[in-house]
């Protein structure tokens, strides 16, 4: 007869157990929560690109080799065309986006709170919506030239319009129950604003905020290529453009794709620690 015996708690000194270290298991989730399969597209078309080039069977100078569009990046990164085409059009979207939100952070505060600014700002508000943001590119030419001035009035008015609505909507859209629940506490204006409503409103005000951000360097590039005064990454494709250069077109369009991206993965990161640290707290 043979007895087993089962040990609980930690095995004994010298016992061979691999370690996992924190580091490696963070990374594993990581990896395991990137959507690899939003990689098969892109890959497939470059495949694709690089295919036909190299076989040469476009004949046309509309298409050009992975190759040439590599060798025209490092031309631009290296002569510093890159850095101050892109830093020109990041400074103007910045300064865009940072005053058209706090514009639409006050204006949407207002409609949000005031019954009579809804009443009298409202139907306005409404209706200049509804007006294509490049309508406005005339007038503004006219009034502020098409120097950085214009496309920075351009940009704010393109990240205003977001803001103010998601925030008013944000707002108008806190439970009732809510705020039943803070006039039993007899909370004040101020405190009802402060821990019921705006908390309750901060994913909406996110949202538009998050909007305004990609709105903003949108119309950074429109800015740019209908006020052509000036440098930044749009003139580079329009100087590709005019020298029917596609391999500076392409090389435009990747680096305004990959900024793009990270623009969005920079909001949406901010976004789920606020809301994390909110829901923690």
């Amino acid at each position: 007869m043979s007895f087993t015996r089962k040990i609980k708690g930690p095995p004994p000194c010298g016992c061979d157990v691999p370690a996992k270290p924190e580091h490696a298991s963070a990374l594993r989730k990581r990896l395991s929560a990137f959507n690899w399969r939003g990689l098969v597209l892109p890959l497939a078309a470059f495949a694709l690109w690089w295919l036909v080039s190299a076989l040469h069977l476009v004949k046309s100078g509309l298409l050009v080799s992975p190759a040439d569009v590599a060798r025209t990046a490092w031309q631009q990164i290296e002569s510093g065309a890159l850095w101050r085409a892109l830093s020109a059009s990041l400074a103007r979207e910045a300064s865009g986006f940072v005053i058209g939100t706090a514009g639409g952070l006050l204006l949407g505060a207002a409609l949000g709170f005031s019954r009579i600014a809804t009443r009298v700002i409202g139907p306005t508000f409404d209706t200049f919506k509804q007006i294509s943001l490049f309508a406005w590119i005339p007038l503004i030419s006219v009034w502020f030239g098409l120097g950085d001035m214009a496309k920075v009035v351009f940009l704010s008015l393109a990240a205003l319009l977001p803001v103010a609505a998601h925030t008013c909507d944000g707002i108008h859209s806190v439970p009732a129950r809510y705020v039943e629940v803070a006039r039993a506490y007899r909370y004040s204006r101020l405190q009802m604003a402060r821990f019921v409503i705006l908390p309750a409103a901060l994913p909406s005000i996110f949202t538009g905020i998050y909007l305004a951000l990609i709105y903003s360097w949108l119309a950074t590039l429109g800015a740019e290529y209908l006020l052509v005064a000036g440098s930044g990454i749009g003139n580079t494709l329009i100087d590709g453009s005019e020298q029917f250069r596609m391999d500076l077109v392409l090389f435009g369009i990747i680096v305004v794709g990959i900024t793009g991206w990270a623009l969005n993965a920079l909001a949406r990161g901010l976004e789920r620690r606020v809301l994390a640290r909110r829901a923690a707290a």
